[in-house]
């Protein structure tokens, strides 16, 4: 049986579980690859920490060079994150020839095109399915199983952060501050949660969806992306009376030309009122989950956990057998992912903010007075903006909230219209804005 080595760089959570996998189910990988694939080195900064796995003595260093330079090491998998020195190792490994398993999407979505022409020009591959989803294999469905597709949109929750942080809130009807803190406490949100809460996580991974989808390449801090930061307890009672759930999706969407023009690609990572008996609103906690609607196969639907040290581990291995047996060898090749010079774009260019359109959530903190609906009515009107139903409660408080679900409109018309509405005296902070999905 052909042995077949590989490296391991980062021993966090997601790098334990690999281990385990390689350790542990040998005889399971061997079924599936023909091949004695064999786990020889780990690197990580912290070699006294105890991970819960036994391994072999000198397996565990916090020298990446002795993966480096190990000639009989093929395939390093590399689960360190960020976009410093993991992109200076990343492109020494590949220069080494060794083929790459990572689930740093940053990384990618950042220098996808430097990494993988690197990989080119030294006849090796990147295989990449646990930077997006965790463990649904969402990069395999989208770049291979749909295939025969024109990909008509795809509507997604990529962060379980996020998802855990908005379903709490929903369950409890309590506000985000004090949900954030709760989920810091349970360990579902980092220290730091802001990559994850103010979108950038979803973003990076919307980027790479749509560069495989679409053929785009984009940075991806250009896509347009709200937070949850703002979302209350008083969206999501509202959300419920009108028969919503709030999710924060990621959005990319093909908006057809006329004949013989361009068609165009909608992209925004936003909080948005999601309509129930959807099957998107339904998904909570830390899970994710991804709609895909293709010309042929029409809507197909991914779920399943995001995160997580097995779940995400079940991806990565996964990727260490196509690697081996030569399946991600052939994807590679047939993709021409990040390729300058073989363009996939399919003749389609992003859509600029006029030309997005959708209905949309509006909550006002306005002052409790005759007339007030009128201004904003009026704003509205002005901008060609119709009001499809207005809520305003009557309470014992002199600020109230203001409820407007709007009707078709463009993105750049209810931009201009908030901003004038944030002018407005009888405003009490900066309007809430969701677009509405369903």
């Amino acid at each position: 049986m052909k042995t077949i080595k590989v490296g391991l760089v980062g021993f966090g959570t997601i790098g334990t579980g690999v281990a385990k996998l390689l350790l542990l189910q040998k005889e399971r990988i061997a079924k599936r690859t023909g091949c004695d694939v064999q786990l020889v080195k780990i690197v990580d900064l912290d070699t006294t920490r105890d991970r819960g796995i036994q391994l072999p003595e000198g397996m565990l260093t916090d020298d990446y060079r002795e993966i480096l330079n190990d000639p009989e090491i093929s395939i390093v998998v590399q689960l360190i994150g960020g976009t410093g020195v993991e992109r200076k190792i990343m492109l020494e490994m590949i220069e080494a020839g060794k083929n790459i398993v990572t689930a740093n999407k940053a990384l990618l979505a950042t220098y996808g095109e430097e990494i993988f022409c690197a990989a080119r020009r030294k006849g090796v591959s990147v295989a990449f399915e646990a930077a997006v989803g965790g463990g649904i294999p969402i990069i395999a469905a989208i770049s291979e199983s749909l295939a025969a597709n024109e990909i008509e949109s795809i509507h997604a929750i990529l962060n379980g952060t996020c998802n855990f942080i908005l379903s709490n809130m929903e369950e409890n009807g309590s506000d985000y501050a004090p949900t954030l803190k709760e989920a810091q406490r349970l360990g579902f949100a980092e220290a730091n949660p802001a990559m994850d809460v103010e979108g950038s996580d979803t973003a990076q991974k919307l980027a790479i969806l749509s560069h495989i989808a679409f053929g785009v390449r984009l940075d991806w801090k250009d896509i347009p992306k709200d937070g949850i930061e703002t979302v209350s307890g008083t969206d999501f009672r509202y959300a419920k009376l009108l028969g919503y759930s709030i999710k924060l999706l990621a959005i990319a969407k093909r908006i057809k030309g006329a004949s013989g023009a361009c068609d165009k690609l909608e992209l925004s990572v936003c909080p948005t009122m999601v309509k129930h008996g959807s099957p998107i609103a339904s998904v909570s906690g830390a899970f994710n989950a991804v709609s895909v609607v293709g010309d042929a196969v029409e809507h197909s639907f991914y779920y399943g956990k995001g995160a997580g040290e097995m779940p995400t581990a079940s991806a990565v291995v996964a990727d260490v057998i196509d690697t081996v047996v030569g399946r991600t060898r052939i994807t590679f090749d047939t993709l021409n992912l990040w390729d300058p010079e073989n363009d996939r774009s399919e003749n389609i260019e992003l859509a600029r903010a006029e030309e997005v359109t959708g209905r949309y959530y509006l909550r006002v903190m306005v002052e409790d007075r005759v007339g007030v609906v009128a201004e904003l009515a009026d704003i509205l009107s002005k901008a060609g903006i119709s009001i499809g139903s207005c809520v305003q409660e009557s309470v014992e408080e002199n600020t109230v909230p203001l409820i407007i679900m709007t009707h078709e409109t463009t993105e750049g018309a209810i931009n201009g219209a908030i901003n004038a509405i944030n002018q407005l005296d009888c405003v009490k902070s900066e309007a809430v804005r969701m677009r509405i999905y369903g």
